[in-house]
């Protein structure tokens, strides 16, 4: 008979030999927003270093509805192997789903975070058609007209919905919230003029500023960001403390096994350290991540609490 531990190690080689051997067949990339949005671009970014490092390719799969959180249940449902992952971000990991009812998964026990992808701002941009040429006229023109000002999101509670309602209650504004089902028909939506706001992903927007197709009026973080030097926040402009922005984090189901992990975390840091990825991801408005998965995990815990104490004061809710 064999002792216990000799036992235990027995039972536990064929798994070990898994996760070592893995990946053996393609992975399942899910992408929880259409395509166009800064999810995509980041995913699509690293995607053929994680590839090249993985050994295996990764089928991206853009699955979008209610507010990111469709996708990323079915990687908190799928089987904890590594070939099921995704592309998430702060709204739909950590802010969205405790406002649903049943929540669609346990935001820190169904999803494994593996590693943060980048950060971005959000950027408040208008039809060119706007009487607005700046964040001050832009102010005066919707406290004027209340109710008549139409500003567009991703989905209901996520971070551009969020950021919104947050300037809505502090500037004393009254605008009509327009959900659209990922960025792209957003983007769309500004550009023809028919809603008159977004406060979106800097990626998203910026070849738009750039090609004079939008108008920016301000960023959301603290500092102005190096890609508009010249536009100011929203924080220096009368809205002290004013910070939102939107990190992009890769993660598997509970349960992913330290080595699987481990794998992606190799890859993904490999990924974001190669210059030609740094610099697309740069050029395109994203603010580099990279680290560990604990100091992903510590980033989407911080961030649920924080912001969970947000939505309380701003009242957002899922109607």
């Amino acid at each position: 008979m064999l002792r216990r531990p000799l036992l235990l190690a027995a039972l536990a080689t064929p798994a070990i030999a898994r996760a070592q051997a893995y990946p053996t067949r393609p992975i399942n990339f899910v992408i929880p927003f259409a395509p166009g949005g800064g999810t995509d671009i980041i995913a699509r970014a690293i995607q053929p270093a994680v590839q090249e490092e993985l050994g295996q390719p990764l089928a991206i799969e853009n699955r979008a509805g209610a507010s990111g959180t469709l996708g990323i249940a079915t990687v908190a449902r799928a089987r904890p192997d590594g070939y099921t992952m995704a592309m998430t971000t702060v709204s739909a990991s950590a802010v969205v789903p405790p406002l649903m009812n049943p929540p669609p998964y346990d935001i820190l026990r169904e999803q494994t975070p593996v590693a943060l992808c980048g950060t971005v701002p959000l950027v408040v941009v208008v039809p060119n058609d706007s009487p607005a040429r700046s964040f001050a006229e832009f102010l005066a023109h919707a406290r004027a007209n209340p109710g008549v000002i139409n500003y567009a999101s991703s989905g209901v509670a996520t971070q551009q919905h969020i950021a919104a309602e947050l300037l809505s209650a502090r500037a004393g504004l009254s605008m009509v919230h327009v959900p659209f089902r990922g960025t792209g028909q957003a983007v769309t939506e500004v550009l023809a003029g028919r809603i008159q706001l977004a406060m979106d992903t800097l990626p998203t927007y910026l070849p738009h500023i750039r090609a004079g197709r939008v108008r920016a009026l301000a960023t959301t973080m603290p500092q102005r960001v190096e890609w508009l030097p010249d536009l100011p926040t929203v924080a220096e402009s009368g809205f002290a403390g004013f910070d939102a922005n939107v990190w992009y984090m890769v993660i598997g189901p509970g349960g992913l096994p330290e080595a699987v992990t481990q794998r992606w975390s190799t890859g993904i840091n490999r990924a974001l350290n190669d210059p030609a990825v740094r610099n697309r991801l740069r050029e395109s408005g994203f603010i580099v991540g990279g680290g560990s998965p604990a100091d992903a995990a510590a980033l989407l815990r911080r961030d649920a609490e924080r912001y969970a104490a947000v939505i309380r004061a701003a009242q957002v809710r899922l109607d």
